[in-house]
């Protein structure tokens, strides 16, 4: 079968390698720009995934059978678009919008009463007098993802400059404005079948914390109670539903305060990036997570939601460190020292003078799978403050 992938980067190259592997002859979507994407599928159209329209005429011309892509908003956006185009296996239009438009996703949230920070569609700082929110808050981009042009505000004066550095960064324009949610962050990776919701697993997340909050690090499993867990898969499953997601990946970000209370901070029809969903998901729950995002993008049923008792992890853990400084390439050269037989994979490339603003601007990574969690958790990065 024909498979149409949204995006060339090293993002979907899982992806394209996993389709191959199935059998599926891969077409690959993207401004030609040397990615990686380019070698690894069948065939590359230099075609820019923001132009959906020319995207889905040639769809159209090789009779594609799905459309798929991975770890992207901005790509998810114009499979979805494509998909239904072609009549092919998607989310609704309007749950496509929901899962990658902050505002909409808010909107959908207070609809159907999910805990979710409130927030204000801004469109430069004079939108934000009255704001009527305490400090600090969020300020971030409507329609990005990756860390890209968040930042945390402590005081009024600082968010003019947020607010432009939010816009700088989204195609709409538009910034949000949002209440801080205090607490540990999470993900939630999940698989949806004709509605049907399965969580996979939950990752614990490292970021940078204040003001830019960039993921430093993932790690499985989260480590969290038994209740803990149960709760934010209600939460999400709940979420899923209110957004109108229906088929494919999901990536839930969610906090959860000292308290216990659980509050979403976005949910993107799509596998998570960051090697979560490619590697360490299929790592510590034994599925098939890039094989089944194929199966229900050509209209397949997936394997996860029959199997979700009984598979058996590849490993008891599993965690991603990014580099941002010396610090982390010490890590490596110490895991590689004490416990080479835990390094999965690394890649990294020279240290600069060059400030890591987003996840685009790391300087690599190592993967690694141990016996435990514990076992890793001395090789993960401190988590940044709130």
């Amino acid at each position: 079968m024909k498979l149409a992938v949204i995006g060339a980067s090293y993002l979907q190259v899982p992806l394209i390698r996993r389709a191959r592997e199935m059998g599926h002859e891969t077409w690959a979507f993207a401004w030609a720009a040397g990615d990686p994407g380019e070698r690894a599928a069948d065939h590359f159209v230099p075609i820019s995934i923001v132009e959906k329209d020319e995207i889905l005429a040639r769809c159209r011309e090789i009779g594609a059978d799905g459309v798929c892509t991975i770890a992207s908003d901005l790509a998810a956006v114009t499979a979805g678009y494509v998909a239904h185009g072609m009549g092919l296996p998607c989310n609704p239009p309007e749950a496509v919008l929901a899962a990658s438009n902050k505002r909409v996703m808010r909107r959908a949230f207070e609809a159907g009463g999910d805990p979710s920070p409130r927030s204000l569609p801004v469109s430069g700082p004079a939108d934000t007098e009255g704001i009527g929110f305490s400090w600090p808050v969020i300020v971030k981009p409507l329609d990005r993802s990756g860390s890209r042009g968040i930042t945390r505000v402590e005081r009024a004066e600082e968010l003019p400059a947020a607010i432009e550095a939010a816009l700088s960064q989204g195609f709409e324009k538009t910034a949000l404005v949002e209440e801080f949610a205090p607490g540990r962050e999470y993900s939630v990776e999940g698989l949806s079948w004709e509605g049907r919701h399965t969580i996979l697993t939950v990752t614990e997340k490292y970021t940078t914390g204040a003001p830019g909050f960039i993921e430093t690090g993932h790690m499985e499993p989260a480590g969290l109670s038994p209740e803990a867990e149960e709760k934010i898969r209600r939460v999400v499953i709940h979420a899923l539903d209110s957004l109108g997601v229906r088929l494919g990946a999901s990536h839930a970000e969610v906090k959860i305060d000292g308290e216990g209370r659980v509050r979403i901070i976005e949910i993107g029809a799509r596998m998570g990036g960051d090697l979560i969903g490619s590697h360490l998901v299929p790592l510590t729950t034994g599925f098939d997570y890039l094989g089944d995002v194929i199966r229900c993008a050509l209209g397949q049923e997936p394997e996860a939601p029959r199997g979700i008792r009984s598979r058996t992890p590849v490993s008891p853990a599993a965690a991603v460190r990014f580099v941002f400084s010396p610090e982390d390439l010490r890590a490596l050269e110490t895991l590689k020292r004490t416990h080479p037989e835990y390094l999965l994979a690394e890649e990294t490339r020279p240290l600069s003078g060059e400030r890591v603003t987003d996840s685009s601007s790391r300087f690599g990574y190592f993967l690694m799978a141990g016996p435990s969690r514990d076992a890793l958790a001395s090789l993960m990065p401190l988590q940044g403050g709130e």
